[in-house]
């Protein structure tokens, strides 16, 4: 096989991963140039399967999972000097070498998976926003690089628009972290101040305070991405609407927080493909 047919082969691959997982992030990179289009299925697909490793373990011993997100660590930082033959990393290390993104961004985000094995538990934000750097913040950076931007301001925006999506999946995933995972992400010191305890999570208490909680973990979340927004101007054209309706889908997801009464308890809530396309056409009359 030629360079050209093995890239598409490798390209569909990764397509084929995003589209099974990444129902909303999907939808919106359909609406990207082909290049970049192809770039973000790549990139899509070498973030999951390490976050596949961590969230859905085949082995129940934490220390087997951080072995096996190590072996690929490993595998990805062989790629950068050989050529792989996992189809992932073969076109992840192309991707790399064409956009000139940082390796550090990768390293970040894997650092982060293995350190879901370890730390179940943030004390503060503070401590919260130090892993999302590597969970999250580092993913908009690479789409950042990959999109192209007419200003570096580009790059803290990116950021800011990432901790957004990821409070969103933690806002969303309350239930389903705590019961599948044992994890609690929400700071300690903010479901304190709020009178929620780790049993509350447990007994899938919905009360008032819950609610207050949802509220202000919500506002939070809006205003990044109201902030957030505002740097979208500083990528290149090309890629600016994809950025944006990527934005209001995730968004979205807080509304539908909001329409189920702040309930994440009794289904996962999602936005369907008709309300997503409702959102696209609203993006697009603006």
């Amino acid at each position: 096989m030629n360079e050209y047919k093995q890239y598409k082969s490798d390209v569909e691959f990764c397509r084929r991963i995003q589209k099974k997982y990444g129902k909303s992030y999907y939808f919106a990179t359909k609406l990207f140039p082909k290049d970049i289009k192809e770039a973000t299925h790549i990139l899509y697909a070498f973030l999951r399967i390490p976050d596949e490793i961590v969230d859905n373990p085949t082995n129940s011993d934490s220390n087997a999972t951080k072995a096996e997100l190590i072996k690929w660590k490993v595998k990805w930082e062989e790629s950068r000097h050989n050529i792989s033959e996992d189809p992932i990393l073969r076109a992840m290390s192309f991707l790399f070498k064409k956009y000139s993104i940082p390796y550090d961004y990768a390293d970040s985000f894997l650092r982060a998976m293995i350190q879901d094995t370890e730390k179940s538990r943030y004390k503060n934000y503070s401590e919260l926003k130090d892993y999302m750097y590597g969970s999250s913040a580092v993913v908009g950076l690479m789409m950042t690089y990959i999109i192209g931007y007419t200003d570096k301001r580009a790059l803290e925006y990116a950021k800011k628009l990432a901790y957004a999506m990821q409070l969103t999946n933690f806002l969303r995933d309350i239930d389903e972290d705590y019961e599948q995972r044992n994890r609690i992400y929400m700071p300690q010191d903010e479901l304190t101040k709020f009178n929620i305890s780790e049993i509350d999570i447990a007994q899938k208490v919905k009360n008032e305070e819950f609610v207050d909680f949802m509220e202000w973990q919500i506002s939070r979340a809006r205003d990044l991405y109201k902030e957030s927004n505002e740097g979208i101007k500083y990528l290149s054209k090309r890629g600016q609407y994809a950025v944006r309706l990527g934005s209001a889908l995730y968004e979205a997801i807080l509304d539908k927080i909001e329409e189920a009464n702040f309930n994440i308890f009794n289904n996962r809530v999602k936005t369907s493909f008709i309300e997503k396309c409702i959102i696209a056409t609203k993006l697009t009359i603006k």
